[in-house]
C-alpha cells in the first residue's frame, strides 16, 4: 500500500485506453444508474472520526497502509483506463474511519481489506475479525479508544478461516490474556483445519497468485491499481494467529458474552469452508460475515482455493432471510458498509440469495444441454434485472470464473472432450502452435491486426502461446502485455483488472524483487498449529526422491503439552498418528512450543535448538536430523505469465 517511485521506463510502457476500450466504457456508463447514491450515504452513515489518510505505520515507522495514494479517486468521472462501475466501487472503498452501526456496535472500515467490528459488552469489548495485520488492528482499536474510551477485550470472534479475518489478532489481545482466560477466542468448528489447508498447505502458490488477485505490487493510479473489490487492498505488516478457545458447532447455538447475546448461524462451504454469521437480538443487528457483501463474490477466487458450493451459499442466505431478516434493523458484514431498515435488509439478502441461486441453477441447466463453462458464461453475461443491482455486480467475483467454479464443483475441471484428457505441457503445446501458424513473427503480425480491431481476448490468448514458445521474443511479450492491459482497463472485477495489469507489467519488466519475507509463510503461525496440522505441513515438504528407500519410525513429544505422536517415513511419504511406538521407535524427538519456533528457523535453526537443549533427540538422531534438514524450500516468486 505504500507509494513507490515508478520507474520512468515502466511508466512509459503503459498505454492509453484503446478506442474500443473507450467505446465499451462509455456504453457501460450510460447503461447503469450512477444517479443512485444510496451506497455513498450508507458508507458515510455514522461516521465518528479517522486518522488522516488512514496512514498506519509499523514499529520501525514504515508505512504499511495508506489511502493517500488514492487521491486520484476524488475525480467524479472515471478515466477511460478504468471501468466506470469499478471506479464507483473504488470510491466507496476509499471511505475510511470509525463508524457507529447502531447502539453498542461500531466498525472501523478502510484500514485493511476487511472490516473490524467492535461490540460493547457490559464491561468490555467483543472484537469481530481483527483484520490481516497487527498494525492495522491496533490502529483500529486505538481509534475506537480515542473516541469512545478504553475497554478491555473480553472476546475475539473469528467469522471464518481467511487471514484477513484473523491475522491481526495480536494487535488487539495477547496470548497471555487468552491463556489466562481473560479473553475468549471464538470460531466456527473446523477453523484451524481450514486455516491450515488454505493458508499453509497451499500457502506458497496461493500467496503468489494472490499478488495477481489483489494487485499487491501495483502502484496506485488510474492506469494501475484502483481497488481490490472487497476493499482497497491487502496492505503489509505482521500477521499471527491465536488458536480458538471456543468452537461453535451448529446453527442456533447461543452465547452471552459480557452481557451481549449472540445467536450463531453456521454456513460451512460458503465463502469459506469454516464460516458463520451472527445475530444480536438486543440490537436487532445481523452480521453476515463475508456471505453477503456489496458484490458478487467468488465461488473460487483466482488465487486458488477449495471450490465453494453455490447451492449451499444460496440455501444459507435463504435460511438467514427466514430466521433473521424480519427481525433485523441493520445488516452488516466484515467487508463494505451496512444496510439499514428492515425492508432494505430483506431486499438486500433476498437479492444476494437469488444471485447465487441463479448462477447455480442456470449453470446446471445449460450443463444439461452439453454446454461447456465458457459457452455457459457467454450466455449468462446478458444483463437482467438482478445484474443491474449495484451489490450483485462482479467487483470481486466474476460471472465467467463463477460458472467455471460451479461446473468444476459438480463435474471436475475436465469438460468431457478427449482432446483435453492429456494435452501437451504449455511450453510444448505453444511451440507446436507457432509451428503450425508459420512462426512467431507471423503470429505477431496477425495479432497486431486483431489488436487494432479490439479483439483483445484473442490477442492475449495467442500471444500467450507465443510467449510460452519463446519467452525471449520481445514483440510477443509486448503485444501480449498490451492486450492484457486493455482487458484490465475494461474489467469491472477488481481482481481481474489487477491480474491483467500485473501480468502486463511482469511481461514488460519481469518479476520485481520483493521484501525478504514478502511471500513467506509465517513460522510463528506454523509453530502454533495443533500438532496434527503441523505434521501435515511438514509432510508436504518432504522431497520424495530424496528419501526414497529410507524407512524411519520415531516419536515426537511436546513436553510442555504432554502429547506424543508417532511418525512413519516410508516410500517417500510421512504419516503421523497420536500415540507412541514405545520400544519400537528408532528415535524420540522432544521439544516445546518455544523450542518448535526455533527448530523452524531457516539456516541452522534445528541444530541451534539441539545445541541449546530446546530440542532433544534420543536413539537414532542422524536420520531424524537428515529428514528435518532435508525438507524442501520453494521459490515463492515462480513465473505465471511465462514458462
Amino acid at each position: 500500500m505504500t507509494s513507490n517511485m515508478i520507474p520512468a521506463a515502466a511508466a512509459a510502457q503503459r498505454k492509453n485506453a484503446h478506442a474500443h476500450t473507450i467505446a465499451l466504457q462509455q456504453g457501460l456508463a450510460s447503461a447503469l444508474d450512477f444517479s443512485d447514491t444510496s451506497d455513498f450515504d450508507d458508507a458515510n452513515r455514522g461516521f465518528i472520526g479517522t486518522i488522516e489518510n488512514a496512514v498506519i505505520r509499523d514499529a520501525d515507522g514504515n508505512v504499511v497502509w495508506s489511502q493517500k495514494e488514492y487521491d486520484f479517486l476524488e475525480d467524479r468521472c472515471a478515466p477511460f483506463t478504468v471501468n466506470p462501475s469499478l471506479w464507483r466501487m473504488a470510491q466507496l472503498n476509499r471511505i475510511h474511519g470509525l463508524f457507529k452501526v447502531c447502539d453498542r456496535i461500531y466498525q472501523v472500515r478502510g484500514f485493511d481489506l476487511a472490516n473490524i467490528t467492535f461490540i460493547e459488552g457490559d464491561t468490555g469489548l467483543i472484537v469481530i475479525d481483527p483484520l490481516t495485520f497487527e498494525e492495522a488492528a491496533s490502529a483500529a482499536l486505538q481509534l475506537y479508544e480515542k473516541h469512545l474510551g478504553p475497554r478491555k477485550i473480553v472476546a475475539v470472534i473469528y467469522s471464518h478461516s481467511h487471514r484477513d479475518h484473523y491475522g491481526g489478532v495480536k494487535g488487539v489481545v495477547s496470548e497471555e490474556d487468552v491463556a489466562a482466560g481473560r479473553t475468549q477466542i471464538i470460531a466456527p468448528q473446523g477453523f484451524m483445519e481450514e486455516v491450515m489447508s488454505e493458508s499453509l498447505l497451499a500457502g506458497i502458490p496461493s500467496r503468489r497468485r494472490a499478488e495477481f488477485q489483489f494487485g499487491t505490487y501495483l502502484e496506485p493510479g488510474p492506469q494501475s491499481h484502483v481497488d481490490s473489490g472487497l476493499g482497497k487492498g491487502l496492505g503489509k505488516g505482521t500477521s499471527g494467529l491465536i488458536a480458538p478457545t471456543c468452537l461453535i458447532g451448529k446453527t442456533g447455538d447461543r452465547m452471552v458474552i459480557d452481557g451481549v447475546e449472540v445467536v450463531f448461524q453456521m454456513t460451512p462451504g460458503t465463502e469459506a469452508p469454516a464460516e458463520m454469521n451472527f445475530y444480536f437480538p438486543a440490537m436487532r443487528a445481523l452480521n453476515m460475515a463475508e456471505n453477503a457483501c456489496h458484490t458478487m463474490h467468488n465461488l473460487c477466487p483466482i488465487r486458488g482455493a477449495k471450490v465453494r458450493d453455490a447451492l449451499a451459499w444460496a440455501s444459507y442466505l435463504d435460511e438467514s432471510v427466514d430466521l433473521y431478516a424480519g427481525q433485523a434493523d441493520v445488516c452488516l458484514a466484515q467487508h463494505h458498509w451496512p444496510v439499514w431498515g428492515t425492508d432494505r435488509v430483506l431486499a438486500f439478502l433476498t437479492e444476494q440469495r437469488d444471485l447465487y441461486r441463479y448462477l447455480h441453477d442456470q449453470t446446471l441447466r445449460l450443463m444439461s444441454h452439453g454446454l461447456t463453462p465458457r459457452e455457459i458464461s457467454e450466455q449468462l453475461m446478458v444483463p437482467n434485472e438482478l445484474s443491474r443491482r449495484w451489490h450483485t455486480r462482479g467487483y470481486y467475483g466474476a460471472m465467467v470464473h463463477n460458472v467455471q467454479a460451479i461446473y468444476t464443483f459438480y463435474m471436475g475441471p475436465y469438460e468431457g472432450n478427449p482432446a483435453h484428457l492429456n494435452p501437451l505441457p504449455p511450453s510444448d503445446a505453444a511451440g507446436k502452435y507457432m509451428d503450425y501458424i508459420g512462426g512467431i513473427d507471423k503470429a505477431v503480425a496477425q495479432a497486431r491486426v486483431d489488436f487494432e480491431r479490439g479483439e483483445f481476448r484473442w490477442v492475449a490468448q495467442i500471444m500467450n502461446q507465443a510467449v510460452f514458445a519463446d519467452p525471449s521474443n520481445q514483440s510477443a511479450r509486448q503485444l501480449c502485455a498490451d492486450a492484457f492491459e486493455q482487458l484490465g482497463y475494461q474489467a469491472e472485477s477488481a481482481t481481474w483488472r489487477n491480474s491483467y495489469l500485473l501480468g502486463a507489467r511482469e511481461l514488460r519488466e519481469g518479476i520485481r524483487p520483493r521484501a525478504k519475507d514478502g511471500n513467506a509463510i509465517s513460522i510463528g503461525v506454523v509453530a502454533r498449529l495443533p500438532m496434527p496440522l503441523f505434521f501435515d505441513f511438514i509432510a508436504i515438504r518432504v522431497v520424495g526422491d530424496r528419501v526414497k528407500g529410507k524407512a524411519l519410525r520415531f516419536d515426537w513429544r511436546m513436553t510442555d503439552e504432554g502429547s506424543c505422536h508417532k511418525l512413519t517415513l516410508s516410500h517417500g511419504a510421512l504419516s503421523h498418528r497420536p500415540g507412541s511406538f514405545g520400544d519400537a521407535a528408532d528415535a524420540v524427538f522432544s521439544t516445546t512450543r518455544a523450542g518448535l519456533l526455533k527448530v523452524l528457523l531457516p539456516q541452522g535453526g534445528l541444530r541451534a535448538a539441539l545445541e541449546s537443549g530446546e530440542a532433544q533427540i534420543s536413539g537414532q538422531a542422524q536420520p531424524v536430523i537428515e529428514l528435518l534438514e532435508g525438507l524442501d524450500t520453494c521459490n515463492p516468486l515462480f513465473n505465471i505469465v511465462e514458462p
